[in-house]
């Protein structure tokens, strides 16, 4: 399989999920985050995405390292919200859905607060 799918060696043989399916499902659950006004992209991956160099899932990077998952998130807080309390609850609920739905125990979270949104 490609480099793009998180292997899962089983004894019947092995499991690949697809990197962008769990990037989607990140997405939802920091989707469902208070105080979440959206994910963003990091200015190099928005110039390479202008050039067509290279389509990133938007504000989301997940990685398979020493059969762990590492999740990278890139976020816009809205203003008036804890920006400490939003990241600790998009960190909640991104462990939870990745364990849930892929089984791996094994996780990382990393949130990275981009900006604040302000209400026009």
């Amino acid at each position: 399989m490609g480099d793009n799918y998180i292997t899962c060696r089983e004894e019947n043989g092995s499991i690949n999920i697809s990197e962008e399916v769990i990037s989607g499902m990140v997405r939802a659950a920091v989707a469902e985050v208070d105080g979440v006004a959206g994910l963003s992209n990091t200015a190099g991956a928005e110039i390479a995405e202008l050039i067509g160099l290279k389509t990133l899932p938007k504000g989301v990077k997940v990685q398979f390292v020493d059969d762990k998952i590492v999740v990278d998130t890139i976020i816009t807080v809205t203003y008036g919200f804890n920006i400490v309390e939003v990241a600790k609850s998009v960190q909640e609920k991104v462990m939870n859905a990745v364990q849930a739905t892929t089984g791996i125990e094994q996780a990382e979270v990393n949130v990275h607060v981009s900006g604040i949104a302000f209400e026009k």
